[in-house]
C-alpha cells in the first residue's frame, strides 16, 4: 500500500495533535447546536501525517468493526476524501455516525502505537473518520462500496439501530435483499432518539441512512416486530430467508426506592426520546410536551453517557441548576472523558459519591425533592471498582423539581414473547450459540446487539451486526445451521 506520506516515520512523532474547534461553552450551554465543529482540510492532512502505517496495526485489531485505518488514511493524504469514505463503509456503515459518539479512545485510538512514546497522543481516528464522512455529505457527493450481483436471498432485520444497521449494511454489500424495520416512524434507533442533537445530529443519521438506501437497503417504519408482525410470520409469510433481531434494550430500569411514580421524575429514555424524536429541542416551533425546565432545578441519576445526554439537555431546556448525582466517585464513572470534559465546561455539578432514596412530592403529585444518602469507596466490587458504601448520618434533603433516572436498561420483551421456541436467560435477553455465529435456538433467526449483551456503546453493537452478517451469509449460501 501507498504510505502518500513524504514525512520519515520518525519525524511524525514530533507532529502535535490536532485539536478540533469547538462552540465556546458559555454559548453551547444554551443551545442544541453541535459542540465539537469538526476539521478543515488543513487540520485532515496534518493529523493524517501523523499515522505511523503500521505493518501490523493494532487499532484495526481493537476495532470492534475492523475499519483499515492506514488505508483510509493514506486516501486522506491523496485527497481521496471519497474514497476515503468508501474505505471505511467496506467495514463501518456509519461513519459520520462513528466519528462523532465511538468511544475510540478506548477502542482504536487507544492501541496506537503512537501514544507508546511518552508525551505522544495517539493518532485522531475518530476525527478523521468524521472528517472525510462530513466532506462527503458537504460536496453532495457519496462514496460508496461496490456491491455484490445479487443473490436472491432475502433478509429481515428487527429494529434500526446500530446493529442492524451495521448488519443490513453488510449483507447488502453481499448482495442479499435486505429490509429493516423499524418500530417507530424515524430511522436510527437509539441514535435518533437516544442521543442529543448537540452530540449528534439527526440530519446526520438520516444522511447515513440515505446513502444506505442508495446501496439497496429498504427501510419500513411503524413495523413493530412481534406485534405487527411476528418472526414467524416473517418467514412463513413473507418470503424471508433469515432473520436478525436487533431491537435493542430499550426497557428503562429504576432505582425501586420511594417516589419514583410522582410527576416530574422521568426515564432517561423517555425524556431523550420526547426531546430528539418528538424535537422538543425546537421548542417552541413543535411544542412537545416535556417538563418545562426554565429556571427549574434537575436532578440526573447516574454516571454513564446516557445520563451525561440527559443532564446536558436539561440545561440547554433552561435549567436553572443540572446535578449530576452519581453513586460512585468520578474516576468510575462509565462516561465518556471527552463528555465528561464538556459537561464541567458547560456547568454542570457533579454530585459523586451519592444516591438517592427517596422523592419526596408537593401536594400536586410533583417532586419536590430528593433525599439523598452519601456514599464513601469501599473494597473494589466486581466490576473492579471501588464499592460505594454508606456513610451513617450522612443523609441530607436536596430540592429537585425534576428528576431523570439513568441507571441501565433491560430489553423490551415483545419478540422474545411472541416467538415460540427463542431461548432467554434470566433477564430475558436472547440467548446465542456464540458471540461470532449469533445464532439463536431458532433456525434462520440471528440475533445481536444489545438484545444479546445487555446495553453497550453503539460500536460494541455495530460489531455484533457484522459479525451476525458473516453468520447470515453462511447460512444463506450453505443451508447449514
Amino acid at each position: 500500500m501507498n504510505d502518500n506520506n513524504p514525512i520519515p516515520p520518525k519525524e511524525r512523532y514530533n507532529i502535535p495533535r490536532q485539536s478540533m474547534k469547538e462552540q465556546a461553552a458559555a454559548e453551547r450551554a444554551r443551545n442544541f447546536g453541535e459542540v465539537n465543529l469538526g476539521y478543515d482540510e488543513v487540520k485532515a492532512a496534518t493529523e493524517a501525517s501523523r499515522c505511523l502505517q503500521c505493518g501490523k496495526p493494532r487499532c484495526v485489531n481493537c476495532c470492534p468493526v475492523g475499519v483499515k485505518v492506514a488505508e483510509f488514511v493514506s486516501l486522506i493524504l491523496a485527497k481521496d476524501y471519497l474514497g476515503a469514505a468508501a474505505k471505511i463503509r467496506e467495514d463501518n456503515i456509519l461513519p459520520a455516525v462513528t466519528g462523532r459518539v465511538c468511544p475510540q479512545e478506548e477502542q482504536c485510538e487507544g492501541a496506537c502505537l503512537l501514544s507508546r512514546r511518552p508525551g505522544v497522543e495517539s493518532l485522531g481516528i475518530g476525527y478523521l473518520e468524521r472528517f472525510v464522512a462530513d466532506y462527503e455529505q458537504t460536496s453532495g457527493k457519496t462514496g460508496l462500496p461496490v456491491c455484490a450481483p445479487a443473490t436472491g436471498k432475502k433478509v429481515a432485520i428487527a429494529g434500526s439501530g446500530p446493529s442492524g444497521l451495521s448488519c443490513a449494511g453488510d449483507l447488502v454489500q453481499l448482495g442479499h435483499d435486505v429490509t429493516v424495520f423499524e418500530a417507530l416512524h424515524d430511522i436510527g434507533g437509539v441514535l435518533i432518539y437516544g442521543i442529543p442533537e448537540f452530540r449528534l445530529p439527526k440530519e446526520i443519521v438520516r444522511h447515513e441512512v440515505d446513502n444506505m438506501r442508495a446501496m439497496g437497503v429498504k427501510f419500513e417504519t411503524n413495523v413493530v416486530i412481534g406485534k405487527t408482525v411476528t418472526v414467524d410470520e416473517l418467514l412463513d409469510e413473507e418470503g424471508f430467508d433469515a432473520v436478525f433481531i436487533a431491537t435493542g434494550a430499550g426497557l428503562p430500569e429504576f432505582l425501586g426506592i420511594p417516589g419514583e411514580n410522582l410527576c416530574a421524575v422521568y426515564s432517561a429514555n423517555e425524556f431523550l426520546t420526547r426531546v430528539n424524536l418528538m424535537k422538543a429541542y425546537r421548542f417552541p416551533e413543535y411544542d412537545e410536551p416535556v417538563f418545562d425546565c426554565k429556571d427549574k432545578i434537575v436532578g440526573v441519576i447516574g454516571g454513564g453517557n446516557t445520563a451525561m445526554d440527559a443532564v446536558r439537555t436539561s440545561l440547554r431546556l433552561g435549567a436553572r441548576q443540572a446535578h449530576l448525582i452519581y453513586r460512585r466517585d468520578e474516576a468510575d464513572m462509565p462516561a465518556r472523558l471527552e463528555e465528561l470534559k464538556h459537561a464541567k465546561q458547560e456547568g454542570i455539578d457533579l454530585m459523586t459519591l451519592c444516591v438517592p432514596l427517596e422523592y419526596l412530592g408537593d401536594d400536586r403529585g410533583y417532586v419536590k425533592s430528593a433525599r439523598i444518602q452519601r456514599m464513601e469507596k469501599g473494597e473494589p466490587d466486581a466490576s473492579g471498582r471501588s464499592r460505594p458504601v454508606p456513610i451513617p448520618g450522612s443523609e441530607f434533603e436536596m430540592p429537585l423539581d425534576m428528576v431523570v433516572v439513568a441507571v441501565g436498561n433491560r430489553s423490551n420483551p415483545l419478540v422474545q414473547q411472541t416467538t415460540p421456541n427463542l431461548d432467554t436467560d434470566a433477564k430475558g435477553r436472547i440467548i446465542v450459540d456464540s458471540n461470532e455465529t449469533l445464532k439463536t435456538s431458532r433456525r434462520a433467526v440471528f440475533a445481536g446487539g444489545d438484545i444479546v449483551t445487555g446495553a453497550a456503546t453503539v460500536i460494541l453493537a455495530m460489531g455484533a451486526g457484522r459479525k451476525a452478517a458473516s453468520a447470515i451469509n453462511e447460512y444463506l449460501l450453505t443451508g447449514e445451521w
